[in-house]
């Protein structure tokens, strides 16, 4: 992938083109992406790697942290600020090839261990460390045949450092090195012209013990594997063992194979994984479940609503509203600014600003523009969009502050600009410190801190207080009714109406809505898979907005029916606990699904799901509140009250 570090250029060029794809669709591949490119035969083939990952310690590396064979002159590939911050390192190798000309057993280069290197393998293979690589934006594959499945073979990402064993008749664990790498190169090939393009990317890789006779020097051939004998590494049943002293012998073959693949359905090999109908079976399940019970929680809250206005309008003619009873009773004491309402305006500001940068990311994602050939451009997407959506966190916040009568607009835009992201970049940044004291390659650069601090401070602040000033502005919001001036007393609740009870079960709903897509969310995350199934991501995304609204909305009449006007926070608090939720069930993940056993990996991983269910809080409360504020407006202006 070419760009340059923290290029964001082309984030602004792509808005007006989304909106043409959406308006006019067209037949395209991955945009923005690679340019294909058409080779001949004998052209060269350039192979790069990327960092080192393990599943059970989270924490990447380097590929040149392990003394691999390297070529004369590391050169780094330009890095955009996404792949940046998840630990990206794009390096050249030493491995390169000729278009459609296959290699035998091709020596890289000859390593004699000493302790501190033999020390740096061992302890990378048993930590089940993966090597990564990238060959015309493609990413090296393991083909694994699995016979109980309908496609036979699935494909992991990047190959082991090494693997354990024991030698006959022993007890004693070892471990082996994979030094020797068979890449198989596919490509599709032009019907007019002799050119051809590259379509997959795999490699089989096995652990040789390489022998040769007499002294080493340049000219050496080795008896293990021979191009002119046609001797070919086909087995590991001779290993290469890990340790000092010992001598390390680098080779690979490739081999080029034709395929029907077309270029632009490239990438379908590696999204179409394992366990298809699984998931969509799962998803389809749950999203029938959650439509089932919202259609019903809707016809209820119509029905009584209906039925309420009624009888409440036909007792004024009656003159019998002397007996006024549930929540018509309140209406002097509903629209009273709840207690701190300050920080109520803030983190609906920032809901806002959440709402806003999913829902565009959900847009990008589904025209394709957030594929994962285009690496790291999730991520930047989700920052930029972040920090642009400021505008509409101030506006939001300062609309709010001003209906509760407040003056001091620059205050809660100060408020609103550094209050979450100030939490989650201190989480961010004592996370990040733990990366880097681990020497790990996810460590983000000081240079790329100061470049977040510089999009923060620089633009996202400025645009909050712009939205803040427009907001200001604007008429303040008029009240379907007038406030008394003292407070009526609430009687005492029933237990279920307990504010505590009552939130912890309004949060059960919306997390049910996303959990089955919480799963493979988290295993994309953490068990380095890709998650590409945007279009259902975006209707559990409906269904959540929707989940949220009504249980937020049923629960908030229950509450004025039992004549409790303090429906301000609890209506945040209600479906925002869904993110209590979410964390537990990281938490059961983590311990059902993960083999992390570091405790620093461990930290990391709480510390990133503590920052991903604040947020979820953030998103999830905003959208309860406005459903909840829409409600009370709408039912209140809806009779007659003297």
């Amino acid at each position: 992938m070419e760009g340059h570090r923290f290029q964001v250029g082309w984030v602004f060029s792509v808005f007006p083109l989304c909106f043409f794809l959406f308006f006019f669709p067209a037949h395209c591949f991955y945009l923005p992406g690679v340019a294909p490119e058409d080779l001949q035969k004998g052209d060269p083939l350039y192979v790069k790697v990327n960092k080192l990952t393990s599943t059970k310690t989270q924490l990447p590396f380097s590929y040149y942290s392990l003394p691999y064979c390297q070529p004369e002159r590391i050169v780094d590939n330009a890095e955009n600020l996404g792949e940046v911050l998840r630990g990206d390192r794009i390096e050249n190798s030493p491995y390169e090839f000729k278009m459609r000309e296959p290699r035998m057993c091709n020596i890289v280069c000859r390593k004699v261990l000493d302790k501190k290197t033999a020390k740096a393998f061992k302890e990378k293979i048993d930590d089940e460390y993966r090597v990564n690589m990238i060959l015309d934006n493609l990413p090296l594959v393991v083909p694994v045949r699995r016979f109980n499945q309908e496609n036979g073979v699935v494909y992991q990402h990047g190959f082991h450092v090494g693997l354990k064993g024991r030698y006959a008749g022993s007890k004693e664990e070892k471990q082996f090195i994979n030094n020797h790498l068979t890449f198989t190169v596919k490509y599709h090939k032009d019907p007019h012209a002799d050119s051809a393009r590259i379509v997959g990317f795999e490699v089989k890789p096995f652990s040789v013990k390489h022998e040769y006779k007499g002294e080493w020097n340049e000219k050496t051939r080795l008896t293990t594997c021979d191009p002119q004998a046609k001797r070919a590494v086909t087995s590991s049943e001779s290993p290469q063992e890990v340790e000092e002293t010992r001598e390390i012998i680098f080779t690979y073959d490739v081999e080029f194979q034709e395929s029907d693949v077309k270029w632009a359905y490239r990438w379908d090999t590696y999204l179409l994984m394992a366990d298809d109908q699984i998931h969509w079976f799962s998803i389809v399940n749950s999203l029938m479940i959650v439509l089932f019970l919202s259609g019903m929680v809707a016809m209820i809250m119509l029905r009584t609503l209906y039925r309420d206005i009624s009888k409440y309008n036909q007792l004024e003619i009656q003159e019998e509203a002397q007996e006024e009873t549930g929540w018509k009773l309140v209406h002097g004491d509903v629209f009273r600014a709840p207690a701190n309402s300050d920080m109520l305006c803030v983190y609906v500001g920032t809901g806002v600003q959440f709402f806003g940068m999913i829902l565009v990311t959900m847009i990008f994602a589904l025209l394709g523009f957030l594929s994962p050939s285009n690496r790291g451009g999730l991520m930047t997407a989700m920052l930029l969009l972040w920090v642009f959506m400021g505008l509409f966190a101030g506006y939001s916040s300062v609309r709010l502050y001003k209906l509760f009568k407040g003056t001091e607009w620059k205050k809660i835009t100060l408020k609103t600009a550094f209050m979450f992201p100030a939490t989650v970049f201190s989480i961010f940044f004592a996370l990040n410190a733990l990366i880097w004291g681990q020497k790990s390659s996810g460590a983000v650069p000081f240079g790329t801190m100061i470049a977040l601090v510089l999009l923060w401070f620089g633009i996202s602040v400025p645009l909050v207080f712009i939205g803040s000033h427009i907001g200001f502005q604007k008429p303040t919001i008029q009240d379907p009714v007038k406030t008394s001036k003292i407070p009526r007393q609430i009687p005492e609740q029933a237990w279920y109406m307990n504010p505590t009870f009552s939130i912890l079960i309004g949060g059960i709903l919306p997390f049910g809505a996303v959990f089955i897509e919480l799963f493979f969310i988290l295993t994309s995350i953490w068990l380095h898979q890709f998650y590409y199934i945007f279009g259902f991501l975006f209707i559990v995304f409906v269904i959540l907005i929707v989940t949220c609204a009504e249980i937020t909305i049923v629960l908030c009449y229950f509450q004025l029916c039992s004549e409790d006007y303090r429906w301000w926070w609890r209506s945040y608090l209600t479906s925002g606990s869904s993110a209590l939720y979410l964390f537990l069930y990281a938490a059961f993940y983590f311990f059902t699904k993960l083999d992390i056993t570091k405790p620093v990996s461990g930290v990391l991983y709480f510390g990133y799901m503590l920052i991903v269910s604040y947020s979820f809080f953030v998103l999830t409360g905003t959208i309860g509140f406005y459903a909840c504020f829409r409600f009370t407006r709408l039912i209140y202006s809806s009779v007659k009250i003297e």
